[in-house]
């Protein structure tokens, strides 16, 4: 059986290297970023790329003989300056990687959003899918960019597209303190994953957008329609995580 090759941009990150580690050895790997030598020292693979996100050559090259992209790379500051770095890595970056994506006859592109993308709404709405998009900051607004861009090269190029808001990627230990929205916002790497893999493998999928938070006893993110879309079944809770109980 012929393994599906998986590109992963910013495959040097905290995510790329879990997806890597958990189930590398499921797919032929192609990890690429701006930096190769975390990846050369750590991560065990013959095809490992460097590239500029904002090179839309280098993204031609590494989309070469590609099933599916996992595009991770980008800022990923809340408070990261447009001009300096949003523009070049985010904007451009992911115009790049979808048309390059397409060009290639890659099958589809999981985009990496955030739940920045909604975090303008009140912390007591808990944001659906469906619900129209609410950036905080100028980061979650080139979120919605990528969001849409994914919805136009499904819908008008043919290109399966996922846009997945990923909550609030956190290491959770009994006893610390964390806000409420960030326990209500937490995805553990496990469930992240588990997430990532489901947006890989399942089929029949033209565009969505999907919800990346944990089970957790009160979610930021709604996740019906992700668990519908996608069978995703996450294991943990924030709250469980950080022994919180409930209270009269």
């Amino acid at each position: 059986m012929t393994l599906q090759r998986i590109l992963l941009t910013g495959a040097a990150g905290r995510i790329g290297t879990a997806f890597y580690q958990t189930c590398g050895a499921n797919y032929h790997v192609r990890l690429a970023d701006r930096v190769v030598e975390p990846l050369v020292g750590n991560l065990v693979s013959d095809d490992v790329v460097q590239f500029d996100v904002a090179d839309l050559d280098d993204c031609y090259r590494v989309c070469q003989d590609i099933d599916t992209v996992v595009h991770l790379a980008g800022d990923a500051s809340p408070d990261a300056d447009f001009y300096h770095s949003l523009l070049e890595s985010n904007i451009k970056g992911a115009y790049n990687i979808f048309c390059a994506a397409k060009d290639q006859g890659c099958r589809r592109v999981v985009f990496a959003s955030r739940a920045q993308a909604v975090e303008g709404y009140p912390l007591e709405v808990q944001v659906r899918a469906d619900m129209p998009v609410r950036p905080k900051n100028m980061y979650g607004v080139t979120k919605c960019f990528g969001e849409a861009l994914a919805s136009y090269f499904a819908f008008t190029k043919g290109l399966s597209s996922i846009a997945v808001r990923i909550g609030n990627l956190a290491e959770f230990e009994a006893g610390q303190d964390h806000t409420a929205r960030d326990i209500s916002a937490f995805i553990s790497e496990r469930d992240l994953v588990h997430l990532l893999v489901q947006c890989v493998e399942t089929p029949d999928i033209q565009f969505a957008i999907v919800h990346g938070v944990s089970n957790n006893r009160f979610k930021r993110l709604d996740l019906v329609t992700t668990r519908q879309q996608l069978g995703y079944a996450p294991q943990d809770d924030g709250f469980a995580v950080l022994q919180i109980g409930l209270h009269d």
